[in-house]
């Protein structure tokens, strides 16, 4: 049976997304869009296929979704299953997963799974992108913003009965990181958090442990991309918007020095894992790289251009499916 119990083990058989290819995009009308919409197909692709390379030097097997047989559902075109982790979550050796919502892109890994034996669940509330899987502790996210800490309390142990509940075998921690966990903060091992902010409960969560921050990392400094991007959200996949100014501009913005500049300014949390000693990670940052070598772990950087154009880093692009390991108690003293 496939298993994880601890994100940092061995990493051996692992889903990696998958984008549209260029062709898709023919319905574009405009050459010049169409052009960069073929380009950014292209670029996403040959970096999937930087992280698979990568991948197999260290023997992991690597599984990948379909593409949606229905492409144009209700007058948008479909997203295509780049961000398996998002959906999806093997938490000892019961496999998460959100995945027969979206089509049988999936279908074909999902019946792999059930073949090694593993229980299939499906779940509205749980995947590994929220969860940090640490032995017999699992850490859960929230996506509560600041104008609704008021109800948080409430909402946190609404949540932890939940997961008290559907994994009662596991100590459920509930910590508000306001998003995805895992574009928040990693521990990357036994002693080690990167985060991009100060959680407060990592004194009580993680105790003891180092904690490296990366102040105005991330979402907040491409934040002017983001809010651009996102004006004509929906707007850009339907057929006609050729002649809206506005979605033009979000695509010459977006693909003129966009990718530069996050691969040269922003340092992403949002790491793999591999094994104890070896981490994948999109783009250099000299102190979390000197933090990684205190611990004797190399990171590999391998580019993923268009991160932020797609909101999947190199975490969400994969979905851990079996490591190497047995279920460890860090925190004995808990009980």
């Amino acid at each position: 049976m496939y298993n994880v119990y601890q994100h940092w083990d061995p990493l051996r058989v692992c889903i990696v997304g998958r984008s549209y290819p260029p062709e898709f995009y023919s319905w574009i009308k405009i050459p010049h869009v169409r052009e960069l919409f073929e380009k950014i197909a292209i670029e996403t692709e040959e970096d999937y296929q930087g992280i698979i390379k990568k991948l197999e030097e260290f023997g992991v097997k690597i599984l990948r979704p379909n593409l949606p047989e229905k492409t144009f559902v209700d007058g948008r075109h479909v997203l295509p299953p780049m961000n398996p982790r998002d959906h999806s979550a093997m938490i000892g050796n019961r496999f998460y997963q959100k995945f027969s919502k979206f089509g049988n892109e999936y279908q074909h890994i999902l019946d792999h799974i059930a073949e090694q034996g593993n229980p299939v669940i499906e779940s509205d509330s749980i995947d590994s992108a929220m969860v940090a899987r640490i032995g017999r502790d699992l850490y859960h996210g929230t996506g509560a913003r600041e104008h609704e800490i008021p109800s948080l309390n409430r909402d946190l142990a609404s949540i932890k009965m939940k997961m008290d509940k559907e994994l009662p075998e596991y100590r459920n921690h509930i910590i508000n990181t306001a998003g995805h966990s895992d574009s928040t903060y990693c521990p990357v091992c036994p002693g080690l958090i990167i985060s991009l902010r100060d959680v407060p409960t990592y004194a009580n969560t993680f105790p003891g442990w180092e904690v490296i921050y990366l102040p105005n990392q991330s979402w907040r400094k491409v934040k002017p991309f983001l809010d651009l991007k996102r004006k004509n959200l929906g707007k850009w996949w339907i057929p006609g918007f050729e002649y809206d100014q506005d979605v033009v501009d979000v695509v010459e913005t977006w693909l003129g020095h966009w990718t530069g500049y996050v691969e040269e300014t922003v340092f992403d949390v949002n790491m793999l894992i591999i094994d104890p000693k070896n981490v994948m990670v999109f783009n250099y940052n000299q102190q979390v790289f000197d933090a990684l070598d205190r611990y004797g772990i190399t990171p590999h950087v391998v580019p993923f251009r268009h991160r932020y154009f797609w909101d999947g880093g190199i975490h969400c692009v994969t979905s851990d499916l079996h490591r190497d390991g047995v279920l460890t108690d860090y925190f004995p003293e808990r009980g």
